[in-house]
């Protein structure tokens, strides 16, 4: 891990904003856009230095990839690096909430590209790759891509570089339409964009997932267990179905940046 130097965060208290009760050691809504933006605190993620400005990422829309119901009420946009360690991790426990969940139709999963090159120096070149996948043979084929990337090296170990056509292969893609969109660098703009997105949407390091629910979000920070996602989802489930004991909040605090997004740790 190599943390960029982070400024302190407010702390702001557990409130019910528009309806949405978060249990204290969970999460906490703002509205979008609101108040100013600052580094994130985190415990696990890998970071890199800064290069851009923050602002508002971008909305989802026909260009992202979308594991489960595309108008679920619960979004998780996760900026990602291929080669990250913890990435790897939270993949895993990202397919076990899609599985447990996703299948009601109430939780979509968005992968975007966060390639940090300075610790990964590989990792844009697999993001090409996976939005090459993506762009020719389409969202299903994106997605297995990204498991075969991810389930073919070890923890400690990058992408296997060589590997790539393979997986393309395998996903269905035809080599030659690969290995052109590769060749001609077609989707290199495309890593630096989403790059740049993640960066305005706050992520200074990966995984960084920003939870949406309606015109509310909040951010999930790092490789957080199997056990507290599942608990952030359940709790925003019996939200959804009025199930939430809103008395339970109470009054304790969570962490936010300076954007006021409060930050999961």
């Amino acid at each position: 891990m190599e943390p960029t130097q982070q400024n302190s965060s407010p702390i702001l208290p557990i409130a019910i904003i528009t309806g949405f009760a978060m249990i204290a050691i969970a999460i906490f809504f703002t509205n979008q856009g609101g108040g100013s933006t600052n580094q994130v605190t985190s415990q696990t993620p890998e970071t890199e230095q800064d290069q851009f400005t923050d602002g508002v990422a971008r909305t989802v829309d026909e260009s992202d990839y979308i594991l489960g119901n595309p108008n679920a009420p619960i979004v998780m946009i996760e900026y990602s690096d291929y080669d990250c360690p913890f990435c790897k991790q939270y993949h895993t426990t990202m397919h076990q909430i899609m599985d447990e969940y996703g299948v009601t139709g109430r939780i979509a999963w968005v992968y975007r590209q966060f390639p940090l090159a300075e610790l990964h120096p590989n990792a844009p070149k697999v993001s090409e790759a996976a939005l090459c996948v993506g762009d020719i043979g389409g969202n299903d084929a994106f997605w297995t891509f990204s498991d075969l990337v991810f389930d073919g090296r070890n923890l400690d170990q990058g992408t296997n570089v060589t590997k790539l056509i393979q997986y393309a292969e395998t996903s269905g893609v035809d080599n030659s339409q690969y290995s052109a969109c590769m060749n001609e660098g077609r989707m290199k703009q495309a890593v630096e964009n989403s790059i740049r997105d993640g960066f305005d949407a706050g992520a200074r390091g990966t995984p960084y997932t920003i939870l949406l629910v309606g015109n509310q979000q909040a951010v999930i920070n790092g490789a957080q267990p199997y056990d507290v996602v599942k608990g952030i989802v359940e709790n925003l489930i019996d939200q959804l179905d009025g199930n939430f004991d809103t008395s339970a909040a109470g009054t304790a605090e969570t962490p936010a940046n300076q954007k006021e997004l409060p930050v999961l740790e």
